[in-house]
């Protein structure tokens, strides 16, 4: 019988979560995007931080500034090590596609390196709920492909595990972000190898009294 993707991305995390990151991984590669999350969510927020992994390095930094974070992970090792080394947040172990938040319950989702991990015909739901999780004004960080793949290595990260991956291109995102209803301020190109993942800034538009969408500054 055929392995469910969730079940192997589950399994990989599960097997490798210390290989993948230490308790004490610096993760310098997130300096840049943890300065602008300190710029655009001044004061004390709501985040939710989906593939929370272990909690480092994103929610441990949006925890110790004075956030409320709630992490979520598919992998039992993950939450397990996240509820130790960040004691000041609350974790879920989940499948981020089965889940579901009252609308406008945060100010910003964090989405890094786990919509890609996620069967691609149930992205655009997720995409969809996120912005009815956002609070008006709030903001989505998120990774995703930057092109369009889906396949399995076994192996992973030169361990017994092997891991999998699901994802469309960079346009089709912005489009899947766009029919969700959030406004696109900014898409990088993050490289990795030889290729890299797209990286985009969004958020959920402010309604005005006459029910118009006001622009948003970056």
């Amino acid at each position: 019988m055929d392995t469910h993707p969730a079940d192997l991305v589950r399994s990989g995390y599960n097997a490798l979560s210390r290989h993948y990151r230490s308790d004490d991984d610096a993760a310098h590669e997130y300096d840049r995007w943890r300065a602008d999350l300190r710029d655009r969510l001044p004061g004390r927020g709501q985040i939710l931080d989906l593939g929370c992994g272990c909690g480092i390095p994103v929610t441990r930094h949006l925890a110790a500034v004075g956030h409320q974070v709630t992490g979520v992970d598919i992998s039992d090792v993950q939450v397990e090590r996240a509820r130790r080394l960040v004691p000041g947040a609350a974790f879920i172990r989940a499948d981020a596609t089965e889940l579901d938040f009252p609308p406008g319950s945060f100010d910003a989702v964090i989405c890094l390196y786990a919509l890609i991990h996620m069967p691609l015909d149930r992205q655009p739901r997720l995409l969809h709920d996120i912005a009815r999780w956002l609070r008006p004004g709030g903001w989505l960080l998120a990774t995703t492909g930057q092109d369009a793949w889906t396949g399995t290595q076994d192996n992973w990260l030169g361990g017994p595990a092997a891991m999998w991956w699901s994802h469309a291109d960079a346009t089709t995102y912005r489009s899947w972000l766009r029919q969700a209803g959030l406004a696109i301020i900014d898409q990088q190109f993050v490289p990795e190898g030889d290729s890299g993942h797209a990286l985009f800034w969004a958020r959920q538009p402010v309604t005005s009294a006459l029910g118009q969408s006001e622009a948003l500054p970056c």
